[in-house]
């Protein structure tokens, strides 16, 4: 080969956009399909808008789904936070049961959580056997099969972080509550919220866990099961549409989000976060002298 001559794209270079074409366009197919049929149901009995249950069962999914995503920022977001930071085989064997979850098919994951969480268990007869059948049977079982999202989204963004700026952040005098709060985790904001948004989409759309654990009050995705084995295609068009509605309005909402964060960031490129540049030469840190001030 002559030194300096270019190479083209390729056989593979130019194979690229044809094989993720295809991939979007068999995505992109179903909705397609969901649109032609509602169309052709042509009224809202038929295509199962006016079922009884079918709020109901939208506002149980997005209350579970709001309340276990809480819950999974509250507890998955410090794990992810001490799994960054750690190595060893503790935080190994942690990350290793983090992931359990993602590989169990979710019916399993339901069976499991009957196991410890059933009325006749130690757990449930504590709580008065309401862990199944209940609201919180539903959270408790998006909690288990949406969880690693949260702790494996964050715990990446936590990884990236640059250490000097921890490092910068712990000679100026913050502890270490104050630098996960005022470095870590706006540094790694960007991850943790598609995590968490992740996380929601998951838990929303959870059927397998749920329906074992808590078949009533019935989520979306249990109600549009019970529609389509008792009366067809048609009548599961709804819930549905419902769902494919949610997940578009998430989508917009972290388009809007991100474009808002981007319109937001004035400082440039490589700029300290709010709590080093606080402390940048010429201010004051309690306790501490700085540079450039007398």
């Amino acid at each position: 080969m002559t030194a300096g001559r270019r190479v083209g794209p390729g056989v593979a270079g130019r194979a690229l956009p044809w094989l993720g074409g295809l991939l979007a366009v068999y995505l992109a197919l179903p909705l397609v399909a969901l649109a032609a049929h509602l169309v052709d149901l042509r009224s809202a009995s038929r295509s199962g808008f006016a079922a009884p249950g079918l709020g109901g069962a939208l506002a149980v999914s997005v209350l579970a789904a709001t309340m276990a995503t809480a819950v999974c920022a509250v507890l998955g977001v410090p794990l992810a936070y001490l799994l960054a930071r750690h190595r060893g085989r503790l935080a190994a064997l942690v990350g290793g049961a983090v992931l359990v979850p993602l590989a169990l098919p979710p019916l399993m994951s339901g069976i499991l959580l009957v196991s410890v969480l059933g009325p006749d268990t130690p757990v449930g007869r504590l709580f008065g056997g309401h862990l199944t059948d209940s609201l919180a049977g539903v959270v408790l079982a998006q909690v288990f099969v949406a969880a690693p999202f949260t702790v494996v989204a964050a715990r990446s963004a936590f990884g990236a972080v640059e250490p000097a700026l921890v490092d910068v952040a712990a000679t100026l005098g913050l502890d270490a509550g104050r630098r996960l709060v005022q470095v870590w985790l706006p540094v790694a904001a960007r991850g943790v919220a598609a995590g968490l948004a992740l996380t929601w989409l998951r838990a929303f759309g959870e059927f397998g866990a749920t329906v074992i654990v808590a078949y009533h009050p019935m989520s979306l995705p249990v109600y549009t099961y019970v529609r389509f084995g008792g009366f067809g295609l048609d009548q599961a068009m709804a819930p549905a549409v419902l769902a494919v509605a949610v997940a578009l309005a998430m989508a917009v909402a972290g388009r809007l989000w991100r474009g808002s964060r981007r319109r937001l960031r004035t400082s440039p490129p490589g700029a300290a976060p709010g709590a080093l540049r606080a402390a940048a030469p010429g201010r004051s840190v309690p306790g501490r002298s700085v540079p450039g001030r007398s």
